[in-house]
This record gives structure tokens, sequence and C-alpha cells, in this order.
């Protein structure tokens, strides 16, 4: 009998992690504009003073929370997948980047929760009795403007800092070609200025100015996602290379002959 020859295994091309690596944290930062739809969906507990009492329908604002809530794990994600990458040119900033995401996330929630809560006032205090409905339009009201100061805080202020930290990084790094970070270096100060202006009360949110302000850093941020989904990061960028010679430079170990004893000496063998 004849023995079957082995059929010859064809070995799997191997993967490229940083390529991987781009494409999650690209995903990711798509994923943070699924809050875009929240100026409509919002705009029921916006437009009725006593939306606590009744008016206007809550299914928008469980939406729109819901997806602020993803917009803020995705945030984090961003952040935390890019950090192995950013932190070989400067792991300080890197750091600063995961930081800035936590508490910017941290204060999409508070605003998010603030607008939930109107949901349980609405069906759990409004229709009981005794309840007052003045006290708790105003106490709507309030929660109201606790959301769109935290708005102004965590989805306006803090990509300032979270773009100006990726920005110098991606600069340094080179891992993006540079019309990235220079983006992100007008964006953010043009930014910046449009949330002190409306700190200020100079005009309102969602004037002509305001939209004028934020649309350099959602193009950035939007074309940095695609970026990284089509192309990932540059495999000329210097931290790369200088990866590769970090691990062509470690030590390696020398075998060690004879019997250690406990004390840590080496006695010779033979």
């Amino acid at each position: 009998m004849s023995a079957t020859a082995p059929t010859p295994t064809v070995p799997r091309a191997p993967t490229d992690p940083m390529r991987r690596t781009a494409r999650i944290a690209g995903v990711l930062y798509l994923l943070t504009f699924v809050s875009i739809p929240t100026l409509a969906l919002y705009e029921p507990v916006k437009e009725h003073a006593d939306f606590v009492l009744g008016a206007g329908s809550d299914t928008g604002v469980l939406w729109g929370a819901l997806s602020e809530v993803v917009v803020g794990l995705c945030g984090i994600g961003t952040a935390v997948v890019l950090f192995p990458v950013l932190k070989r040119q400067s792991e300080t900033a890197a750091l600063g980047l995961v930081a800035a995401r936590l508490v910017e996330t941290g204060l999409i929630f508070v605003g998010a929760v603030s607008l939930l809560s109107l949901i349980t006032l609405r069906d759990d205090v409004a229709g009981t009795a005794g309840a007052d409905p003045a006290s708790l339009v105003t106490t709507g009201q309030s929660h109201v403007a606790v959301y769109d100061w935290t708005f102004l805080l965590s989805q306006s202020l803090m990509p300032v800092i979270v773009d100006l930290l990726l920005g110098y990084l991606l600069f340094r790094s080179r891992l993006v070609p540079r019309v990235w970070p220079i983006l992100a270096f007008i964006g953010a100060p043009l930014l910046l200025a449009s949330d002190l202006a409306l700190y200020f009360g100079v005009y309102e949110k969602g004037s002509l100015f305001d939209l004028v302000a934020v649309l350099p850093i959602a193009v950035f941020e939007f074309s940095f996602g695609v970026r990284l989904v089509v192309k990932g990061f540059d495999p000329a960028s210097p931290v790369f290379s200088r990866a590769s010679a970090e691990v062509g430079r470690a030590p390696i170990p020398v075998p060690r002959t004879g019997v250690e004893q406990s004390d840590g000496q080496v006695t010779g063998v033979g």
C-alpha cells in the first residue's frame, strides 16, 4: 500500500497588529458621531417648559441619552486603544489624552442623567396627589440648565484639550499626514474661543458663529476616523522605527553555568 502524501499547509499571512489597532480606533471615532441627532431628539424637553408635567414625548430623551452614553464610552475607547501607539512618542501626553477623555465622559453622563431624571419626575411624581406643578416646572428647567452647562464643558470644552493633545502627538509622531494635526491646531483654538463666548453670553448655543467654530474640529475627528479605518497609520512613522531599534538593542541573556547557592553565589561545575 502506498502512503498518502500529507497535504501541505499554507501558512497564514501575519496580521499587522498596528493595522488592527488603527481600524478599531477609527471605528470608535466614527461612532462618537452618533450623538448628532440629539439636537433634535432633545427638542421636546427643551421646547416644552412643562415637559415634566407631561408635554411632549419622552422617547426622544431616552434615545438621546442612550446615544450620549455610547459617545462617552467610545470616546474613552479611542484614547485607550491609541494609548499603546501614542505613548511611543510621549507617554505623558498619551496619558493626558486618556484622562481628558475620562473627564469628558464623566460630564457627558452627568448631563444625560439630568435629563433622564426628568422622566422619573414626569412618570412618578407629576401625577401624584399634592404635587406642585409650578415647583415641578422649575425643577425641570433647572435640570435642563444642568444639561446645557455640562454639554458646554463636556462636548465643547474637553474636545479642545483632547484634540490639542492628539494633534501634538500626531504632529510629532507623523502617524498620519501633517494635514490632520494642523487641522486640529486650527480647530481647537477656534472652538475654545467660541466656548468662552458662550460662557460669557456673547451669543447662544446653536447660533451661526457656534456652528462655524465647531466645524473644523468635527471635520478633523471624522476624517481622522475615516483615515484610520481606510489606511491606518503611516508605516514610515518614527515611532515604529524607534520601537524596532529598541528591540534590536535589547540585551541578550547570557547563560550561566554552575550551581547557584542559596546566598546568590555561583559555584562552578567540574
